[in-house]
Order: C-alpha cells, then sequence, then structure tokens
C-alpha cells in the first residue's frame, strides 16, 4: 500500500546531489583566451602570465577530457567541443554578472532604516530630509525616533544617530558635530522697555527647562550672575519642547547647539548672550562596522556631515559657532 509518510521520509534520505564545477580561474582563462584566440592576450587582461592562462587551460582540458583548443601555426584556434562549452561558460558568466550588479544596486539603493531621538528628529533632521530625497531618490528613508539606543543586533536598522560619548565598542562611530551649550530665546525677548540686555536681566525673565536646571545653574556661574532663581520656571521632558516654548517667548530656554541651528539660522531664535558652555557630550553617526561601507549608508552618513559642516559655517556667521566665547563644563550627566 502507498504511504505517503514513508514516500516523503525516504525522499528526505536521498543524498543531495554534488555540483561538478570547474576552477573559476580555469574558466575565467578559457573564456578570455576563446575571446582573444590567444594565451597572450587573454593573460594581459587577466594579469597573468601567459604561462599560468596555458596551464590553466590544460588543466581545465583534463578535468573534461575534451580539447577546447587547437594550436595551428602559431594561432590558437577553439574545437567544436570549445565553442559548445563557451556558450555555456559565457552564460554562466553573464548570469554571475547580471547578479551581482543587483545585488550592489540594492546595497546603494532602497529601503534606509534610521533610528534616532525625537529631539534631534524633530529640530535638526525632519527639516533637512525633503533635500536628500531629492538628491537621492534611490533611497527610501524610514526614521524611528526613540529615547533608547537601538540594538543594531536585533532590530532592523542600518544606522543610527547617537548623544554620548561616542565609546560603543563594537560600532563604526563618526562624530557629526560639536555642541555647546547656551542661552536663546525669541527677538521679541531683545526688544522694548524690558529687553534682555545683560545676564543680570534674567533675574526678571522666565526660564525654561529641560527636565531640570542644572544647565542653568552651571552657566549662570560662569557669567558670575548670582540671585537668580533657577527652580522656577516650567520643565518640559523634551528639549524640543523647550525650545519651542522659547520661540513663541515664553522665556530664555538653554539650549543645544544642533537642537537650535535650524530656528536660530531662520531667525526664529536668537542668543541674547554670547558666553556658551562645553557640551559634556556630542552627536555620533553609529552603525555595525560589517555594513558601514554600504554605499546607501556612506551616502547618507556623508550628507549628515555635510549638513552640520554647513551649519556650523553659518552659525559661525551669526556668531553663535562652537568654539566661540565658551567656557568649559565638567563632564557631568548628559543633558
Amino acid at each position: 500500500m502507498y504511504s505517503p509518510v514513508s514516500h516523503r521520509f525516504s525522499n528526505a534520505k536521498e543524498p543531495h546531489l554534488k555540483r561538478r564545477l570547474p576552477s573559476l580561474n580555469a574558466l575565467k582563462a578559457f573564456e578570455a583566451s576563446a575571446r582573444h584566440e590567444s594565451f597572450t592576450r587573454a593573460a594581459a587582461e587577466l594579469f597573468v602570465t601567459q604561462g599560468a592562462v596555458s596551464q590553466q587551460v590544460k588543466a581545465l582540458e583534463g578535468e573534461l577530457g575534451l580539447k577546447l583548443f587547437r594550436r595551428e601555426h602559431q594561432r590558437l584556434l577553439i574545437t567544436e567541443a570549445g565553442r559548445d562549452y563557451l556558450g555555456v561558460v559565457r552564460d554562466a558568466f553573464d548570469r554571475l554578472s547580471t547578479g551581482t550588479e543587483k545585488l550592489l544596486q540594492r546595497q546603494g539603493s532602497g529601503l534606509l532604516s534610521v533610528s534616532t531621538s525625537p529631539n534631534f528628529a524633530a529640530k535638526w533632521l525632519v527639516h533637512r530630509l525633503g533635500s536628500f530625497s531629492e538628491a537621492h531618490p534611490e533611497i527610501d528613508l524610514r526614521i524611528s525616533a526613540s529615547v533608547q539606543h537601538v540594538d543594531f543586533a536585533r532590530e532592523e536598522v542600518d544606522l543610527a544617530v547617537r548623544h554620548g560619548d561616542g565609546r560603543w565598542p563594537g560600532l563604526h562611530v563618526t562624530r557629526l558635530c560639536a555642541e555647546e551649550l547656551f542661552p536663546v530665546c525669541s527677538p521679541a525677548l531683545l526688544r522694548g522697555p524690558q529687553a534682555l540686555k545683560t545676564p543680570q536681566d534674567l533675574k526678571r525673565t522666565p526660564l525654561l527647562h529641560a527636565n531640570d536646571a542644572s544647565h542653568w545653574t552651571r552657566w549662570l556661574e560662569r557669567a558670575g550672575v548670582s540671585g537668580v532663581n533657577v527652580d522656577k520656571g516650567v520643565v518640559f521632558n523634551q528639549a524640543s519642547m523647550v525650545i519651542d516654548a522659547a520661540i513663541q517667548g515664553q522665556g530664555v530656554a538653554m539650549a543645544r547647539t544642533a537642537l537650535a541651528a535650524w530656528d536660530l539660522l531662520a531667525g526664529r531664535l536668537v542668543r541674547p548672550f554670547p558666553l556658551a558652555l562645553e557640551a559634556p557630550f556630542a552627536l555620533w553617526i553609529v552603525c555595525p562596522k560589517a555594513t558601514a561601507d554600504l554605499p546607501k549608508i556612506a551616502t547618507f552618513r556623508q550628507w549628515l556631515l555635510e549638513e552640520a559642516a554647513e551649519d556650523t559655517a553659518r552659525l559661525a556667521k551669526l556668531g553663535g559657532a562652537p568654539g566661540r566665547a565658551t567656557a568649559r563644563s565638567s563632564r557631568g550627566s548628559r543633558p
């Protein structure tokens, strides 16, 4: 009686057929020799000696048990068997070439998944993505905003922008930009009878905070200002919210360079005072070392670096580039 179970198991036990494949170098030597009708010219193309090509072809003939060429009056003539085999070899090489090209194109285009913090996404990245998409329509971006650092081994993310000290063993790390901490506010606060003119004026101006008042405390100490109650003022849990509140004229915020750059350059924010603190951490572009040189990842990383460099140059013209009127701060908790 026919038993589908026994039939299935008998098939599973059948050994896989082993492919009989000649040496790739021998096939390359044969194909080039047939195309040039010369071992010498084939050797020049393959960057080997004429003797090496001759030996490769001889070994292939020995493996196949067929003569692929005839030598007549210092001419190399392909045999009928060689011509038949040449068609097979060329078809295989064409398929390999096409498949390789498609694979490389997929590495240079297609989906690119990027992870970053909500603050960086909202205040830096989202405003600029149109220019990237216009310049690189072959790359489809997927942006994921999260306060958690991505685990490249477990998550389908190609690249991330992280805020930290840059020490992540096993990852390819590139610093995106240096950062400072400094006060920002709406241009409206610099006008009128209550205009901000000196740091002492902060005694009568609302302060805006991201999580806590530690940065304001350090900045006021560097500025030599006392009598400012840093415990008063609205506290937000996201730096992007602090900056937006400052744009609306709700008070003066302590901001990081990268997060404030877009609004500073657009004139929605101004720096009322030049003094800045060196930020204890920087922004970094990170990805697995194994994929760091994939074209689509390298393209996006280079675009990020160019955008950050342009910000630095434009902020310098405003007098607000990192490194100007900076007071060093000790490394503390991350902002």
